[in-house]
């Protein structure tokens, strides 16, 4: 479970930083100057443990609860509450989904 967690928060780590580095390259195409290390500390995911749930906090924010005994990922409400009505599948459908956003979004599946 612990290996499978970290995987999720290394995953919405790297979808964080991707949609950031996307929206730093169009700011700088508008001629915005500012150095993106500005964002490092909102783009930082860090794994929380609790009795039921793992947190998943990106910078300072709660964004995805984990539920320990079935790998079940769902967003918030407030801080330390679920949010049943905003599910995005399991542990094991991770790369299923994309993280950079507030909320996952499921990716395109490809064609075979």
């Amino acid at each position: 479970m612990l290996a499978k967690l970290e995987n999720f928060r290394a995953t919405v780590e790297r979808d964080t930083r991707a949609r950031y580095l996307a929206d730093w390259q169009r700011d700088q195409a508008k001629g915005h100057d500012y150095p993106l290390s500005i964002h490092e500390p909102q783009m930082v995911a860090k794994i929380k443990m609790g009795r039921k749930y793992a947190n998943v906090d990106i910078g300072s924010s709660g964004r995805y609860m984990v539920e320990l005994t079935t790998g079940a990922i769902y967003g918030i409400k407030a801080y330390g509450v679920i949010h049943r009505g905003h599910s995005y599948g399991t542990l094991d459908t991770v790369a299923d989904w994309n993280w950079g956003d507030y909320r996952a979004r499921l990716r395109a599946k490809e064609a075979a």
